[in-house]
């Protein structure tokens, strides 16, 4: 106690527990508020843009996520998987993705359709009755990686293009999209309106 009667230790004791108590519910207040800021799931699904890490993504791998609502493929193509979709074209309905049903955005080569040669993103919606198709690294004998979609059979290859014979008549759509850098993908923004 001091000369004048005053508890200081009690005194400092009430002023750090009352300043813990503030400070936590500033966090509190704080949290909700700042979280607030993010896109919902119900934002998200309504067009959000996603981001996606393709930093890890091996050489025959794939990844799947979700924009608008729809399953997305972000597949990871070998060197010699690329070279091999020029010797394709007559095995496929579409092979320069012309048909006017066709979706995929402008700045897309007709070839890989991707902006980078080893990384495709695809929508994952079979065009024959919705479906979602499967990312094999083999669709059959003497027939490179694609997508096989279960319900009825078509196949895609590696670039999403229909193969002839099947029941689907389109290609796989292909997304907006833009590279953040060389290891992000952000679906649902152009690469002609990226920064």
């Amino acid at each position: 106690m001091s000369k004048d009667g005053v508890d200081n230790g009690r005194r400092r004791f009430l002023l750090w527990s009352t300043s813990a108590v503030g400070a936590a519910g500033a966090v509190g207040i704080a949290v909700p508020f700042v979280k607030s800021w993010l896109p919902s799931a119900r934002a998200q699904a309504a067009g959000a843009p996603v981001e996606v890490d393709v930093s890890k993504l091996k050489e025959g791998q794939s990844i799947k996520t979700a924009w608008r609502g729809k399953p997305i493929f972000v597949v990871k193509r070998s060197p010699n998987s690329v070279n091999e979709l020029e010797g394709m074209a007559d095995k496929l309905k579409d092979p320069k993705s012309e048909k006017p049903d066709t979706l995929q955005p402008g700045y897309i080569g007709t070839l890989t359709r991707s902006i980078k040669d080893d990384i495709l993103v695809v929508v994952g919606i079979c065009t024959h009755l919705g479906c979602v198709p499967q990312h094999k690294k083999e669709l059959s004998a003497g027939e490179n990686g694609g997508f096989f979609c279960p319900c009825h059979g078509s196949k895609f290859d590696l670039a999403g293009r229909v193969y002839s014979g099947v029941p689907a008549s389109n290609n796989l759509e292909i997304p907006p999209y833009s590279y953040i850098n060389d290891n992000t993908i952000m679906i649902g923004v152009d690469q002609e309106g990226a920064a």
